[in-house]
Protein backbone atom coordinates (compact mmCIF):
# COMPACT_ATOMS: atom_id res chain seq x y z
CA UNK A 1 0.00 0.00 0.00
CA UNK A 2 1.68 3.17 -0.72
CA UNK A 3 2.25 5.45 2.15
CA UNK A 4 0.55 9.18 1.78
CA UNK A 5 -0.56 11.83 4.32
CA UNK A 6 -4.00 13.12 3.99
CA UNK A 7 -4.30 16.63 5.04
CA UNK A 8 -6.45 19.54 5.25
CA UNK A 9 -6.60 23.11 7.23
CA UNK A 10 -8.70 23.11 10.49
CA UNK A 11 -11.51 25.07 8.96
CA UNK A 12 -12.49 21.80 8.07
CA UNK A 13 -14.18 21.95 11.56
CA UNK A 14 -14.14 18.84 12.75
CA UNK A 15 -13.23 17.84 16.59
CA UNK A 16 -9.44 16.95 17.66
CA UNK A 17 -10.80 13.41 18.35
CA UNK A 18 -12.45 12.74 15.02
CA UNK A 19 -9.37 13.85 13.08
CA UNK A 20 -7.09 11.73 15.08
CA UNK A 21 -9.95 8.84 14.47
CA UNK A 22 -9.68 9.18 10.70
CA UNK A 23 -6.08 9.95 10.72
CA UNK A 24 -6.18 13.34 9.04
CA UNK A 25 -3.73 15.86 9.54
CA UNK A 26 -4.67 19.79 9.71
CA UNK A 27 -2.74 23.49 9.41
CA UNK A 28 -4.33 25.70 11.71
CA UNK A 29 -5.55 29.05 10.51
CA UNK A 30 -5.13 32.35 12.70
CA UNK A 31 -7.77 34.76 14.47
CA UNK A 32 -7.45 37.58 16.75
CA UNK A 33 -9.83 38.15 19.37
CA UNK A 34 -9.67 42.29 20.89
CA UNK A 35 -6.23 42.51 18.76
CA UNK A 36 -4.95 39.22 21.02
CA UNK A 37 -4.01 36.13 18.42
CA UNK A 38 -4.62 32.63 18.53
CA UNK A 39 -4.26 29.68 16.43
CA UNK A 40 -7.23 28.16 15.32
CA UNK A 41 -6.87 24.72 16.83
CA UNK A 42 -10.08 23.41 17.27
CA UNK A 43 -11.16 25.04 20.30
CA UNK A 44 -8.06 24.39 22.12
CA UNK A 45 -6.55 28.07 22.37
CA UNK A 46 -10.26 28.99 23.45
CA UNK A 47 -13.49 27.30 24.13
CA UNK A 48 -16.31 27.96 21.58
CA UNK A 49 -18.63 28.99 24.19
CA UNK A 50 -16.33 31.68 25.02
CA UNK A 51 -15.46 32.69 21.50
CA UNK A 52 -19.17 33.61 20.89
CA UNK A 53 -20.13 35.14 23.94
CA UNK A 54 -17.34 37.54 23.61
CA UNK A 55 -18.13 38.35 20.02
CA UNK A 56 -21.84 38.29 20.94
CA UNK A 57 -20.57 40.76 23.38
CA UNK A 58 -18.66 43.15 21.03
CA UNK A 59 -15.12 41.82 21.13
CA UNK A 60 -13.14 42.29 17.43
CA UNK A 61 -12.06 39.54 15.73
CA UNK A 62 -9.78 39.10 12.66
CA UNK A 63 -8.76 36.48 10.79
CA UNK A 64 -5.43 35.50 8.58
CA UNK A 65 -4.70 32.28 6.76
CA UNK A 66 -1.96 29.71 6.72
CA UNK A 67 1.23 31.59 4.98
CA UNK A 68 3.62 30.18 2.35
CA UNK A 69 6.51 29.44 5.28
CA UNK A 70 4.16 27.94 7.97
CA UNK A 71 3.10 25.34 4.62
CA UNK A 72 6.67 24.77 3.39
CA UNK A 73 7.42 23.69 7.28
CA UNK A 74 4.59 21.47 7.76
CA UNK A 75 4.93 19.84 4.43
CA UNK A 76 8.64 19.11 5.23
CA UNK A 77 7.55 17.32 8.11
CA UNK A 78 5.96 14.87 6.24
CA UNK A 79 8.05 15.03 3.71
CA UNK A 80 11.44 13.84 5.00
CA UNK A 81 9.48 11.24 6.52
CA UNK A 82 8.95 10.01 3.36
CA UNK A 83 5.59 10.16 3.08
CA UNK A 84 3.71 11.76 -0.40
CA UNK A 85 0.95 14.66 0.22
CA UNK A 86 -2.85 15.32 -0.40
CA UNK A 87 -3.50 18.52 0.46
CA UNK A 88 -7.29 19.85 0.33
CA UNK A 89 -7.44 23.05 0.70
CA UNK A 90 -10.32 25.43 2.19
CA UNK A 91 -12.53 26.66 -0.29
CA UNK A 92 -10.52 29.04 -3.21
CA UNK A 93 -14.43 30.90 -2.84
CA UNK A 94 -13.98 32.22 0.97
CA UNK A 95 -9.65 32.48 1.10
CA UNK A 96 -6.82 32.86 -0.76
CA UNK A 97 -5.14 29.87 1.51
CA UNK A 98 -4.94 27.59 -1.43
CA UNK A 99 -2.19 30.16 -3.56
CA UNK A 100 0.24 29.82 -0.24
CA UNK A 101 0.01 25.89 -0.27
CA UNK A 102 0.86 25.82 -4.13
CA UNK A 103 3.66 28.51 -3.26
CA UNK A 104 5.33 25.70 -0.32
CA UNK A 105 4.53 22.93 -3.02
CA UNK A 106 6.71 24.13 -5.60
CA UNK A 107 9.48 25.00 -2.91
CA UNK A 108 9.52 21.83 -1.73
CA UNK A 109 9.08 19.76 -4.68
CA UNK A 110 12.61 20.64 -6.34
CA UNK A 111 14.10 19.45 -2.53
CA UNK A 112 11.59 16.67 -2.77
CA UNK A 113 11.89 15.43 -6.66
CA UNK A 114 10.30 11.84 -5.76
CA UNK A 115 7.60 12.49 -3.74
CA UNK A 116 4.05 13.47 -4.55
CA UNK A 117 2.79 16.80 -3.54
CA UNK A 118 -1.02 17.22 -4.51
CA UNK A 119 -2.48 20.58 -3.41
CA UNK A 120 -6.57 20.20 -4.50
CA UNK A 121 -9.10 22.94 -3.65
CA UNK A 122 -12.25 21.54 -1.72
CA UNK A 123 -14.69 24.20 -2.77
CA UNK A 124 -16.35 23.31 0.57
CA UNK A 125 -15.93 24.48 4.08
CA UNK A 126 -17.07 23.66 7.96
CA UNK A 127 -17.95 20.61 8.45
CA UNK A 128 -18.82 20.04 5.02
CA UNK A 129 -15.14 19.99 4.03
CA UNK A 130 -15.04 17.83 6.89
CA UNK A 131 -17.78 15.49 5.48
CA UNK A 132 -15.22 15.37 2.41
CA UNK A 133 -12.10 14.46 4.41
CA UNK A 134 -13.83 11.87 6.30
CA UNK A 135 -14.49 10.24 2.48
CA UNK A 136 -10.72 10.23 1.63
CA UNK A 137 -9.79 8.74 4.41
CA UNK A 138 -12.48 5.90 3.92
CA UNK A 139 -11.06 6.08 0.36
CA UNK A 140 -7.61 5.62 1.63
CA UNK A 141 -8.05 2.75 4.06
CA UNK A 142 -9.93 0.46 1.22
CA UNK A 143 -6.55 0.73 -0.47
CA UNK A 144 -6.76 3.69 -2.89
CA UNK A 145 -3.89 5.05 -4.54
CA UNK A 146 -3.11 8.81 -3.45
CA UNK A 147 -3.90 9.42 -7.63
CA UNK A 148 -7.17 8.04 -6.98
CA UNK A 149 -7.95 9.76 -3.96
CA UNK A 150 -7.14 13.47 -5.70
CA UNK A 151 -9.12 12.05 -8.75
CA UNK A 152 -11.96 11.08 -6.14
CA UNK A 153 -11.87 14.81 -5.19
CA UNK A 154 -11.98 16.42 -8.34
CA UNK A 155 -14.96 14.40 -9.46
CA UNK A 156 -17.15 14.37 -7.04
CA UNK A 157 -16.66 17.86 -4.68
CA UNK A 158 -19.25 19.60 -6.11
CA UNK A 159 -21.39 16.99 -5.16
CA UNK A 160 -20.80 17.90 -1.62
CA UNK A 161 -24.00 19.97 -0.58
CA UNK A 162 -23.41 23.03 1.89
CA UNK A 163 -26.77 24.77 3.27
CA UNK A 164 -26.42 27.52 5.94
CA UNK A 165 -28.95 29.73 8.11
CA UNK A 166 -28.59 32.23 10.74
CA UNK A 167 -30.63 34.27 13.15
CA UNK A 168 -28.25 36.45 13.73
CA UNK A 169 -28.14 39.42 10.96
CA UNK A 170 -25.25 41.21 13.24
CA UNK A 171 -22.19 39.86 11.43
CA UNK A 172 -23.69 39.36 8.05
CA UNK A 173 -24.20 42.79 7.85
CA UNK A 174 -20.77 43.33 9.79
CA UNK A 175 -19.09 41.19 6.65
CA UNK A 176 -21.10 42.71 4.04
CA UNK A 177 -23.16 39.98 3.04
CA UNK A 178 -26.37 41.84 4.37
CA UNK A 179 -26.99 45.89 3.62
CA UNK A 180 -27.43 47.30 6.60
CA UNK A 181 -30.53 48.59 5.08
CA UNK A 182 -32.22 45.07 4.31
CA UNK A 183 -30.02 43.78 7.89
CA UNK A 184 -32.46 46.45 10.09
CA UNK A 185 -35.56 45.16 7.97
CA UNK A 186 -34.52 41.66 8.37
CA UNK A 187 -34.20 42.18 11.81
CA UNK A 188 -37.73 43.80 12.24
CA UNK A 189 -39.56 41.20 10.25
CA UNK A 190 -37.72 38.26 11.69
CA UNK A 191 -36.07 37.17 8.49
CA UNK A 192 -33.48 34.16 8.57
CA UNK A 193 -31.86 33.77 5.21
CA UNK A 194 -30.97 30.53 4.26
CA UNK A 195 -28.00 30.53 2.10
CA UNK A 196 -25.61 27.84 0.18
CA UNK A 197 -22.02 27.00 -1.13
CA UNK A 198 -21.92 27.23 -5.21
CA UNK A 199 -20.20 25.72 -7.44
CA UNK A 200 -17.35 28.22 -7.37
CA UNK A 201 -16.96 27.35 -3.37
CA UNK A 202 -18.84 31.01 -2.49
CA UNK A 203 -21.57 31.57 -0.07
CA UNK A 204 -24.79 32.63 -1.51
CA UNK A 205 -28.06 34.25 -0.42
CA UNK A 206 -30.65 31.72 -1.33
CA UNK A 207 -34.00 32.69 0.58
CA UNK A 208 -35.54 35.10 3.00
CA UNK A 209 -37.50 33.07 5.21
CA UNK A 210 -39.52 34.68 8.00
CA UNK A 211 -39.08 33.18 11.91
CA UNK A 212 -36.45 30.21 13.04
CA UNK A 213 -39.09 27.25 13.02
CA UNK A 214 -39.48 27.87 9.37
CA UNK A 215 -36.13 28.07 8.39
CA UNK A 216 -35.46 25.11 10.58
CA UNK A 217 -38.22 23.06 8.41
CA UNK A 218 -36.68 24.99 5.10
CA UNK A 219 -33.30 23.41 5.44
CA UNK A 220 -34.88 20.01 5.84
CA UNK A 221 -36.77 20.37 2.95
CA UNK A 222 -33.67 21.09 0.96
CA UNK A 223 -31.85 18.35 1.93
CA UNK A 224 -34.81 16.02 0.64
CA UNK A 225 -34.92 17.81 -2.48
CA UNK A 226 -31.07 17.73 -3.03
CA UNK A 227 -29.65 14.50 -1.54
CA UNK A 228 -28.35 11.92 -3.11
CA UNK A 229 -31.32 9.49 -3.66
CA UNK A 230 -33.87 11.64 -2.08
CA UNK A 231 -35.71 10.32 1.29
CA UNK A 232 -33.75 7.02 0.86
CA UNK A 233 -30.11 9.05 1.38
CA UNK A 234 -27.73 6.23 2.67
CA UNK A 235 -24.50 8.69 3.68
CA UNK A 236 -23.28 10.76 6.30
CA UNK A 237 -24.73 13.84 7.04
CA UNK A 238 -22.82 16.52 9.29
CA UNK A 239 -23.79 19.81 11.11
CA UNK A 240 -21.71 23.01 12.36
CA UNK A 241 -23.55 25.49 14.94
CA UNK A 242 -22.15 28.17 16.51
CA UNK A 243 -23.28 28.67 19.81
CA UNK A 244 -26.70 27.51 18.88
CA UNK A 245 -26.71 24.10 19.82
CA UNK A 246 -30.14 23.52 20.10
CA UNK A 247 -31.42 24.61 16.75
CA UNK A 248 -28.57 22.63 15.33
CA UNK A 249 -30.53 19.71 17.19
CA UNK A 250 -33.99 20.52 16.13
CA UNK A 251 -32.53 20.52 12.58
CA UNK A 252 -30.85 16.92 12.95
CA UNK A 253 -34.04 15.46 14.78
CA UNK A 254 -36.08 16.21 11.51
CA UNK A 255 -33.21 14.64 9.28
CA UNK A 256 -32.73 11.24 11.67
CA UNK A 257 -36.41 11.37 11.42
CA UNK A 258 -37.02 12.27 8.11
CA UNK A 259 -34.05 9.96 6.37
CA UNK A 260 -34.51 6.35 7.93
CA UNK A 261 -31.27 4.28 5.87
CA UNK A 262 -29.03 7.43 7.12
CA UNK A 263 -25.64 6.40 7.80
CA UNK A 264 -25.59 6.91 11.49
CA UNK A 265 -26.74 9.77 13.38
CA UNK A 266 -26.26 13.19 12.50
CA UNK A 267 -22.94 14.72 13.45
CA UNK A 268 -23.23 18.04 15.03
CA UNK A 269 -19.49 20.15 15.52
CA UNK A 270 -18.90 23.34 16.27
CA UNK A 271 -18.59 26.17 13.19
CA UNK A 272 -14.91 26.81 14.40
CA UNK A 273 -13.03 29.95 15.14
CA UNK A 274 -11.93 31.33 12.02
CA UNK A 275 -15.60 30.98 9.38
CA UNK A 276 -17.23 31.82 12.92
CA UNK A 277 -15.69 35.13 12.97
CA UNK A 278 -17.63 36.17 9.53
CA UNK A 279 -20.72 34.30 10.64
CA UNK A 280 -20.90 35.15 14.30
CA UNK A 281 -23.09 33.44 16.88
CA UNK A 282 -26.55 31.93 15.59
CA UNK A 283 -25.43 29.98 12.53
CA UNK A 284 -26.63 26.70 11.46
CA UNK A 285 -25.10 24.69 8.64
CA UNK A 286 -25.71 21.50 6.79
CA UNK A 287 -24.21 19.11 4.98
CA UNK A 288 -24.51 16.22 2.40
CA UNK A 289 -23.48 14.39 -0.30
CA UNK A 290 -26.09 14.79 -3.34
CA UNK A 291 -26.82 16.84 -6.70
CA UNK A 292 -24.14 18.17 -8.17
CA UNK A 293 -23.15 22.12 -7.44
CA UNK A 294 -24.28 24.03 -10.81
CA UNK A 295 -24.84 27.27 -10.20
Amino acid sequence: MENYVISCCSTADLSKEHFDAIDVKYICFHFELDGKQYEDNLGVSIPFDEFYSRMANGADTKTSQVNAEEFEEYFRSFLEQGLDILHVSLSSGISGVINSANIAKETLQEEFPDRKIYVVDSLAASSGYGLLMDKLSELRAQGKTIDEVRDFVEEHKLNLNHWFFTSDLTFFIKGGRVTKTAGFIGSVLNICPLLNVDYEGKLIPRYKIRTKKKVIQAIVDRMEECAEDGLDYSGKCYISQSACYDDARAVADLIEAKFPKLNGKVEINHIGTTIGSHTGPGTVALFFWGKKRED
